[in-house]
């Protein structure tokens, strides 16, 4: 299912007509505009893409695909215009279900709302268009007829001047109906013939130039006048820019940078999940309408010593959701970089405190190398020295930084990776048998390796605390360290650290132990969950994985579904206590003035209340069942599909985890973050197929992809990544040739490669991109046959029949298996040629 581009062309004016509520005139309006755009003596075409395909089918994909079909047929036909009508009003439900305002979305074509002019027509009218535009739709004019009872249409013309200058246009209402068909047909064509309303058409023309005017200008100008982030700006040209119109689910509709399509939009998607912060879709509806809400009671308003119910309701569902004894308190702040620097000092504090150190004392933090923890300088301190931070002023890295075995896929294999410089300590790699094993703890808790990861990180820990140096924090991402590279530490080592730390308080100091046991004890522990919660990996918590609680755990990214800023800093009661006095100094003085921002709190409390019920849905449910019965982890990337990507030449390994997929690249200059190694990879899905694309980003030699949470069939996956196979299908060619070369001496009168090679690989890979899973196998299945008796033409040309069936859904894939197998030569001298090829194989092997 490829993603449905928006309807921009710069030749065809594609307009959809909304009506405030059924029977305001729609249709009379849509064909008033059609002739005056005919007049004009320019081609002119209506759809009114109602009740679209079969029931079974119905869905918002395939009506939204129909459309675009059929607009760039006419697209092909030259310039002119086109109008296409929606059926009822504005929330009037599609074949689907959804509500054509949340249907018709992805389209982004302007839109004429048709307002109404009956009784109760301005209230239905104003809400029409609220509801359009809070769902990202451009109402370009309104139109209504002259009811000269009400006169809907003076207050509506001024009530819309003041939003924007929005024109609102009348015509006369349309006569009487007469009893005769004839005649009334007669009096609707004058009616329509007097009706005159260029000037609508002349303002839908301009302002549909100045929206692509803008489009087109976007990128050099803000190659000019914008900074951006994480970016080197001098490699920043205008080419380098995506224009993004407008965003919807997974996707961008982003500037088309070919001039070889009509298409001035393409859909691009959002690899990088918007930086790791989109997990419910672009344009959601829910939580769009959660932050209007918010924003039409509260607006903002401060928090100190104050409370609203949004900030109070999403405390409390994040503490349930935890499910952590330990936390009872929740800090607000606006990202995970400043969430991080509260959780830093609110754990040296408390360790502070119960030490007996002074507020001078060089106190530091244990970590893990390659870990990150945002981009203030109090964060960023909090991280090895790296190419993040090296070149900063200020930076001064304050800690102590395990290194730590890794797990990655390695043709098809699980493996704990050790660094070189432990396997004295730590031993050599080994392998685990599958994903579950490597989360399955209760298990690995009682093996010789987790003992040697105690005892080595008991021995660091004893040599720092000879050498005098003070720590007040263990800080660390649980699973995987995203800015560090993608990097997916084995669990039982970050276990093993927690459990050390915690049992070892005098390896930091002298202090009280603590009564209580949800009391911190050894070091405050700070789970760093910016990017790795709340469902990113699959699981409400990451800490979940690893079986302990942290005393301190951050919170942002999918926390509001990737609309607006927010984070959370959740703490222990212990932790609360330290900063408890009489001293109004002694208090944690943080803060922003958008703190508790009611917008934010309102949207996270949608979003996280709606992957909480879509996890009680079982909405993941086929991914879980792909990966194993009663997995430990699952992702939404096919099990098949890592396997697949583990064997590539070009991977090192590769992981997947709920919704995000890392590969490894090799790299002869040396991995890390000043690889160029993904460059090429995220350069290709950039390019794209020449329907859509892929926007993305890299770290080092580590390419990595992020799916919605939303998804929910293994077909969006399937699609999604199906750029990803390409770097696969042209080594896949190369070992195909290299396989076949003596073959290819004895017959230089063929050209294999062109000829066998590359359209038998480029079907298995179109096979594997479009069917399901099980067409697949069952195509595959007959095709095995056939192959296995080409000896008895009549049984396998059964088989390949069969095996056809499968291919009909998909008449691209099928046209590519007819020109292999069937179109070249008769059937049967075809099967005896692949006969006699497999015995000339074979007495090569």
């Amino acid at each position: 299912m490829a993603p449905v581009p928006a309807l921009l062309w710069r030749s065809l004016r594609t307009h959809q007509v909304y009506g405030a509520n059924t029977d305001v005139g729609k249709t009379i309006f849509s064909t008033i505009l059609c002739n005056a755009a005919s007049k004009r003596g320019e081609r002119t075409w209506f759809l009114k893409p109602v009740s679209t395909g079969a029931a079974d089918e119905a869905d918002g994909w395939y009506v939204l695909t129909k459309i675009y079909d059929t607009t760039s047929r006419y697209v092909s036909e030259g310039p002119g215009w086109l109008f296409l009508e929606t059926a009822g009003g504005v929330h009037s439900p599609g074949p689907s279900g959804t509500t054509q305002a949340d249907l018709y979305a992805p389209l982004r074509a302007p839109v004429i709302l048709v307002g109404d002019s009956k009784l109760g027509g301005i209230s239905q009218t104003i809400s029409a268009y609220e509801s359009l535009r809070m769902r990202g739709h451009d109402i370009e004019s309104i139109l209504l007829f002259q009811d000269m009872k009400y006169e809907n249409y003076q207050y509506l013309r001024d009530y819309f001047a003041k939003l924007g200058g929005i024109s609102v246009d009348t015509v006369p209402e349309p006569p009487t109906r007469l009893d005769n068909e004839q005649q009334d047909v007669e009096q609707m064509r004058e009616y329509y013939a007097s009706r005159n309303i260029d000037h609508v058409l002349e303002s839908l023309d301009r302002r549909g130039k100045e929206r692509i005017s803008r489009l087109e200008s976007m990128s050099s100008k803000a190659s000019k006048s914008i900074w951006y982030p994480f970016t080197q700006q001098k490699l920043v040209t205008a080419d380098t820019i995506s224009a993004i119109d407008s965003a919807h689910g997974d996707y961008f509709q982003v500037l088309n940078p070919s001039t070889s399509t009509p298409n001035l939009l393409q859909p691009a998607f959002d690899g990088s999940a918007s930086w790791w912060s989109q997990g419910l879709g672009h344009a959601n509806s829910r939580l769009t309408l959660a932050a209007a809400y918010a924003a039409g009671r509260y607006g903002h308003v401060m928090f100190a010593e104050a409370i609203h119910e949004p900030a109070l309701a999403l405390a409390e569902m994040l503490l349930r959701g935890a499910d952590n004894p330990r936390f009872s308190r929740v800090f607000y702040s606006d990202n995970g970089s400043t969430g991080c620097e509260v959780a830093v000092k609110m754990a040296l504090r408390a360790a502070r405190l119960r030490y007996g150190w002074g507020p001078n004392d060089n106190v530091h933090i244990l970590g893990l190398k390659g870990s990150y923890h945002g981009d203030t300088i109090g964060a960023m301190d909090c991280a090895e020295p790296c190419v993040y931070n090296e070149k900063i002023e200020w930076y001064e890295g304050k800690g102590y930084w395990f290194d730590y075995p890794t797990i990655q896929c390695v043709r098809g294999k699980w493996v704990v990776q050790v660094p070189e410089g432990l396997r004295d300590e730590l031993g050599q790699d080994s392998d685990l048998r599958s994903i579950s094993d490597v989360f399955n703890l209760e298990s690995r808790l009682n093996t010789e390796q987790y003992r040697k990861y105690e005892r080595y990180i008991q021995s660091v820990l004893s040599k720092l605390q000879a050498s005098g140096r003070k720590f007040g924090a263990l800080m660390m991402e649980p699973i995987i360290l995203g800015a560090g590279g993608m990097i997916f530490v084995d669990p039982l080592f970050q276990r093993a650290l927690v459990d050390v730390v915690r049992r070892s308080p005098h390896l930091f100091g002298h202090g009280p132990s603590p009564g209580d046991p949800l009391s911190w004890s050894g070091l405050p522990v700070i789970f760093d969950e910016v990017f790795t919660g709340l469902y990113r990996l699959g699981r409400f918590t990451a800490a979940s994985f690893l079986g302990t609680d942290a005393d301190i755990s951050v919170n942002a990214k999918l926390l509001t579904g990737g609309l607006v800023p927010l984070c959370t800093t959740m703490a222990s009661e212990s932790i609360f206590d330290a900063f408890v006095s009489d001293d109004k100094s002694d208090a944690l003085l943080h803060g922003h003035s958008y703190t508790a921002h009611a917008v934010g709190c309102q949207v996270a409390v949608e979003s996280v209340r709606e992957m909480q019920d879509m996890e009680k849905r079982g909405e993941w449910e086929w991914a879980e069942k792909d990966w194993e019965k009663d997995a430990q982890a699952w992702s939404v990337w096919s099990r098949e599909f890592v396997n697949d990507v583990s064997h590539n030449q070009q991977v090192l390994g590769v992981w997947a985890l709920g919704s995000v997929l890392a590969i490894s690249l090799r790299d002869e200059d040396g991995i890390g973050y000043k690889s160029l190694a993904a460059k090429k990879l995220q350069t290709h899905l950039r390019e794209g197929t020449g329907t859509w694309n892929a926007h993305s980003r890299v770290l080092g030699n580590v390419f990595y992809v992020m799916a919605s949470q939303k998804t929910k069939s293994p077909k969006i996956v399937k699609m999604s990544s199906k750029q990803l196979y390409e770097k696969t299908r042209e080594q896949s060619i190369i070992d195909f040739e290299a396989q076949t070369k003596d073959l290819q001496k004895e017959h230089p009168d063929i050209d294999f490669k062109a000829v066998i090679i590359e359209p038998t690989m480029n079907l298995m890979f179109d096979i594997k991109e479009n069917l399901t899973d099980d067409e697949r196998k069952k195509h595959e299945e007959y095709i095995t046959r056939m192959l296995q008796n080409t000896g008895n033409l009549s049984k396998a040309e059964k088989y390949l029949w069969q095996a056809r069936d499968y291919l009909r859904p998909y008449p691209d894939v099928l046209k590519q298996f007819d020109d292999i197998y069937i179109n070249k030569r008769p059937i049967r001298v075809m099967l005896s040629e692949l006969h006699e090829t497999f015995h000339q194989a074979n007495r090569h092997s």
